[in-house]
């Protein structure tokens, strides 16, 4: 369950609260969730209670026993604590809410993480003679073209997108590595126009996305030799640990960060294509950032997908590949909005 999803599931119980009469409120239109904070605990935390205490006439306590009793009941939701003034402190299904993260990516693709908030909207991008100022623009148009909206691109004065430009011509290093080198860096910093963009080897963050998404397509062709395919389901604890013999459950750890790291997706576009900002002109770079914590938590969990030595295939591994899928083609698409190839052999 993403913090959208829950966001939706705490309004829902407030929703069957008022039906119930049992609070005298507009429903509001947003929850919002985060992680709790120093004293709270479980996954997620909310401050909806203090919220709506004083529309309710009653103190947030009440109200938080009040929504913890129809919260507790919802789908995805495994706990609910209280704690300070009135926060709601929430556990979730982590399998669950792996299971339908993967199957909502399988089914959507590369469209993964697309929307229609910008449906309609027409950004205006003025930006000099200048290459890097130009494929900062052509990435933010199909950035912004995911959410449903669209750009145009203009010479003119006043320019309002103006990135730092290049020190020298990155044409020779070809056209992938040249719009890692003049994406990844925020457009106030001096991008790097060196063969490090080239080099297959972990210090080169391009190389590394794309490494990891290749991974796991090989990882596809080697389950079908050995006669199994990707199933979503429970991806267990890649450590073997439980929680209950004294490790730390590194395992479980790392499969949670991939699994938020994807959910996170839908949000890192839709925050890079929310322009302007009021700061300036959002940038692929946020996007760039994110796909290397993506790459960098998929490599992590690749070397538990498939069954070691005489180990025979499991609903584990099933699910693991399909986890690993679904990293891999959100890594395709990522790079496919930023204009780079993403091979299914490196």
């Amino acid at each position: 369950m993403t913090p959208v999803e829950l966001s939706r599931t705490v309004l829902h119980a407030v929703r069957r609260a008022v039906d119930a009469g049992e609070l005298g409120v507009a429903v509001p239109s947003r929850a919002v969730v985060g992680p709790p904070g120093p004293g709270g605990s479980g996954d997620y935390a909310t401050n909806i209670a203090l919220q709506l205490a004083r529309p309710a006439g009653q103190p947030p306590l009440r109200v938080a026993e009040v929504l913890r009793a129809h919260l507790a009941g919802e789908a995805g939701v495994t706990g609910v604590e209280i704690t300070g003034p009135g926060f709601l402190n929430i556990r979730v299904d982590h399998t669950a809410a792996a299971v339908a993260l993967v199957e909502r990516i399988r089914e959507e693709g590369g469209r993964y993480g697309h929307g229609d908030t910008l449906a309609g909207r027409v950004v205006e991008l003025r930006v000099p003679f200048d290459v890097r100022a130009e494929v900062l623009a052509d990435a933010l148009a199909r950035i912004v073209g995911s959410q449903g909206g669209r750009v145009e691109v203009g010479h003119r004065e006043p320019v309002n997108l103006r990135p730092v430009p290049a020190p020298e011509d990155p044409a020779p290093l070809g056209p992938d590595a040249v719009q890692w080198a003049l994406l990844h860096p925020a457009p106030h910093d001096r991008p790097r126009v060196s063969a490090d963009h080239l080099v297959q080897r972990e210090g080169n963050p391009l190389f590394r996305v794309r490494y990891a998404h290749a991974r796991t397509r090989a990882l596809a062709r080697n389950a079908a030799d050995l006669g199994f395919t990707a199933e979503p389901g429970d991806p267990g604890d890649p450590d073997g640990h439980d929680g209950h013999d004294g490790h730390d459950d590194l395992g479980a750890a790392s499969v949670r960060e991939l699994v938020a790291l994807l959910a996170d997706h839908p949000r890192v576009l839709a925050t890079v294509a929310a322009l302007p900002h009021p700061d300036g002109i959002a940038t692929p770079s946020r996007l760039t950032r994110h796909l290397v914590a993506l790459a960098d938590a998929t490599l992590v969990l690749l070397p538990t997908v498939l069954p070691r030595g005489e180990e025979k295939p499991s609903a584990a591994h099933r699910a693991r590949l399909a986890l690993a899928e679904a990293a891999g083609t959100v890594l395709a698409g990522g790079l496919t909005l930023l204009g780079i190839d993403a091979p299914d052999h490196l």
